[in-house]
């Protein structure tokens, strides 16, 4: 599955220890080498109390429709504490504004968005907010990740400009877990059987049936 980064941040981290929530994310931490996210920055009230407010993707249980859920806020780091997580904190980087242009030199956009994959957390596609003058025909455009050919702190480059297609809606769906989930909601079927019966409206008339 795929989701938006947008919809991570903000995200709630739900801990299996206290059974309810301990955090949540406050920005995502982008490795520009391998185009993966590598950890998440938190926030939260009980994040004040601890000595790191940084959460390694391999904390990570599982991620569902209800948040990110760790084993307990023993997960979270100080980010001196991880050595390969150092270097990354220190370039600050963003994928979202970056300009985007083909190989030729053609102006494609800015990233607006991009979607990652929860299952290995790789970003699989940008998505791209197209100029005011080519926005008439395709406002939004989605760049998949083999197309890219190389990022920098300023600019996304991609093999073509022919190699866009236009973004659709991206659904979420619940990971199937290796342990006892308490978080996950159970599938929703509505009873029948309890749905209350229709009344007729109040200006109707017997004679009406």
């Amino acid at each position: 599955m795929l989701i938006n980064a947008s919809r991570l941040v903000g995200c709630p981290i739900l801990s299996l220890h206290v059974g309810g929530r301990i955090a949540q994310v406050s920005r995502l931490i982008i490795d520009p080498d391998n185009l993966k996210i590598a950890a998440f920055e938190v926030e939260g009230p009980l994040v004040a109390q601890q000595d790191g407010n940084i959460l390694p993707i391999e904390s990570i249980r599982e991620f569902s429709r209800l948040g990110l859920i760790v084993d307990s806020i023993d997960e979270l780091v100080n980010p001196d504490d991880v050595i390969y997580l150092q270097n990354i904190l220190k370039l600050r980087f963003s994928l979202v504004g970056l300009k985007v242009e083909s190989k030729n030199g053609s102006k494609i956009g800015k990233v607006s968005n991009f979607t990652a994959n929860p299952s290995s957390w790789q970003v699989h596609q940008l998505i791209v907010q197209r100029p005011l003058l080519k926005s008439f025909l395709d406002p939004e455009l989605t760049i998949p990740r083999h197309q890219i050919i190389s990022v920098d702190d300023y600019k996304v480059i991609i093999k073509d400009e022919t190699s866009k297609s236009k973004t659709s809606a991206v659904r979420a769906t619940d990971f199937t877990p290796n342990f006892i989930n308490p978080f996950r909601e159970p599938d929703f079927a509505p009873d029948l059987r309890t749905r209350p019966a229709r009344t007729k409206p109040a200006d109707q008339s017997d004679s009406d049936s």
